[in-house]
């Protein structure tokens, strides 16, 4: 089954690239980007399509894992290398990685929630509290 989901993946994200976001740049009326990250143990760079959500300082992605106890292995990454590359639509971009917490994190997690109800749900299913992680485009 990971190996199908790997596949899947790999192909979702040749689309992408290839289409400039034309195909896969959706998901369920919100915005998908690819995430590049670098592994923290392999140092291999690893290609994550995640939704997304606009933020007046850059994008939100949710490290939700569908709700499952652990984070993805990309947030890791991206704790251990918070400076990292997107690809929104056909336009590429180097970010540096913040999580959010406080105000800010609820703040943004209220947005989340409106565009894409289904978080909501995943955070129904774990006792973690979900990360949220805001992209802001190096100058």
């Amino acid at each position: 089954m990971k190996f199908m989901f790997r596949i899947v993946m790999a192909f979702q994200v040749f689309l992408y690239r290839l289409t400039g976001g034309k195909r896969g740049g959706e998901m369920r009326g919100f915005k998908v980007l690819l995430l590049t990250t670098k592994g923290r143990k392999s140092g291999r760079t690893y290609t994550t399509p995640l939704g997304c959500f606009d933020h007046a300082e850059g994008y939100v992605i949710v490290a939700s894992n569908a709700g499952q106890p652990a984070n993805p292995a990309w947030f890791y990454n991206l704790k251990n290398d918070p400076h990292v590359t997107i690809q929104v639509m056909d336009k590429k971009m180097p970010v540096t990685a913040e999580v959010l917490s406080g105000e800010a994190r609820a703040q943004a997690w209220q947005r989340v929630v409106e565009t894409a109800p289904g978080y909501a749900d995943y955070q129904t299913r774990t006792t973690r509290e979900i990360p949220l992680i805001l992209l802001r485009p190096n100058q």
